[in-house]
């Protein structure tokens, strides 16, 4: 009796797990396809920004809040985006990512405080990027996965979630409201 069980039990455990792994999927960047208004890129990371946010940790209690001045620049295609954060605690921090063009005819970004590369998606409204970011930590730096996610809610208008994940165990989360700057 036990063999004949054994491949039951085993096709049982298979469709248990791909069930877990596509309830856990997250939604692809193309799901946001037709929406408006449409994420530029070079349109709204160009020129002054301010954003305005708030740090969670893995329980989701708030655990830090954040100023920052963002200025965008773009020179044949490739642009820069100098970022200054203000923390709560007086920490501040500077990142300064550089947008480079793809073959598929979308970014990959590079910044001083992350490993690799962001390849970023952008479809509609919607603009997706995962990255590797390396966090300051009890004096020491570690490196946490981050995956960003931006919606262009109305013209110069972008809300910012990100999912901080370690060893595939979410240990923090971002919201971040971002906006241009009318000269």
């Amino acid at each position: 009796m036990r063999n004949f069980w054994q491949p039951i039990k085993t096709k049982i455990l298979v469709v248990i797990c791909l069930f877990i792994l596509s309830a856990c999927s997250a939604p692809d960047v193309s799901l946001y396809a037709s929406n408006e208004p449409k994420f530029e890129l070079e349109e709204f990371f160009s020129g002054s920004l301010t954003a305005h946010g708030i740090l969670k940790n893995r329980s989701g209690e708030v655990i830090r809040y954040f100023n920052a001045i963002l200025e965008g620049r773009w020179e044949n295609g490739v642009g820069t985006l100098t970022e200054e954060f203000l923390f709560d605690d007086g920490e501040i921090q500077n990142r300064t990512w550089t947008m480079t063009p793809d073959e598929k005819g979308q970014y990959i970004a590079t910044a001083n405080d992350v490993t690799g590369f962001g390849e970023v998606k952008i479809a509609g409204n919607a603009l997706f990027m995962d990255y590797i970011l390396q966090v300051s930590y009890k004096g020491d730096t570690l490196e946490v996965k981050v995956d960003d996610r931006m919606y262009m809610v109305k013209d110069g208008v972008v809300m910012n979630e990100s999912v901080m994940t370690k060893f595939g165990f979410e240990v923090g989360y971002l919201s971040i409201m971002i906006k241009k700057v009318k000269n």
